[in-house]
This record gives structure tokens, sequence and C-alpha cells, in this order.
């Protein structure tokens, strides 16, 4: 069998993705996300009597340790499953992926498994989101001259 003809059989044999569905999912639960990050953060500047900023620090925190627990408990993928992108792209997202990656390594030691691994799907994202940063500073600077 040819490469060509395999390519065909098996794109026609391929469940087909409902995209406008997938993204209005995501759209939904991203913004339930966004609004229960602003219900933490208004309820953390009532209740401590803080500042927005120190709202804010707090309710990042809670996020990534809501995103860690779910994954070490084994309801992240199954939510992600659903929700698609709603749950990848916020902060919830990363703290998904240095704990499965973390969890995946433990067994090879502190150093050799979790210290080597756990920015394996993650150090993509921080390596480009510094050059990017660096990159559109210095484009900002170009144009509008500091």
């Amino acid at each position: 069998m040819k490469t060509i003809e395999y390519k065909k059989i098996v794109e026609k044999n391929l469940p087909k993705e409902d995209k406008f569905k997938n993204s209005i999912v995501a759209f939904l639960v991203g913004g339930l996300v966004g609004i229960i990050a602003q219900g933490l953060t208004e309820l953390y500047g009532f209740l401590f009597e803080i500042t927005s900023t120190q709202a804010n620090t707090l309710t990042i925190i809670t996020l990534i340790f809501v995103g860690c627990l779910l994954t070490c408990l084994g309801f992240f993928d199954t939510m992600v499953h659903f929700a698609r992108a709603g749950l990848i792209i916020p902060i919830t997202g990363f703290a998904h992926s240095m704990m499965s990656a973390t969890l995946e390594y433990k067994k090879d030691g502190l150093v050799t498994g979790i210290g080597a691994n756990m920015f394996k799907l993650a150090g993509a994202v921080i390596v480009y989101g510094v050059v990017g940063a660096y990159f559109f500073s210095f484009l900002f600077y170009v144009i509008f001259g500091g």
C-alpha cells in the first residue's frame, strides 16, 4: 500500500472534531475561570484588607494550587478533555504541565527525576515568553522611543 493511499484511509477514519463547539466550550470555561479568579481577588481583598496587587498574588497562588491538586488527584486531564483550551491557556494549564511532568518522573529521584524534568513541558512556554517579551519590548522602544 502506498503512503498516499494509507493517509487517505487514516483521514477517512479519524473522528471529526467539532471546532465550533470546542471554541464555545473553551470560551465559556475560560471565562468561568476568569470570573472565579476575579471573585477570589475580590474576596481576598475584602477578607484580609489588602491591596488588589496583593490579592492578585494570592489568587494566582490559589489557581496554581488548585491546578496542581486536580492534576495529582487525576481530575485535570478529564476536565481538559471537556474544556479544551479553556483550562490549558490560563495559569492552571501551566501548573498542570509542571505537575504532570513532576509526577511522571518522581520515581527517578529529586535531582535526576523531578529537578531535571519538571520544566519539560513548561520550559518552552517560559523560553518563548521571555524571548517574546524581549522582542516586543525592543520593538516598542524602537517605535515609541522608550
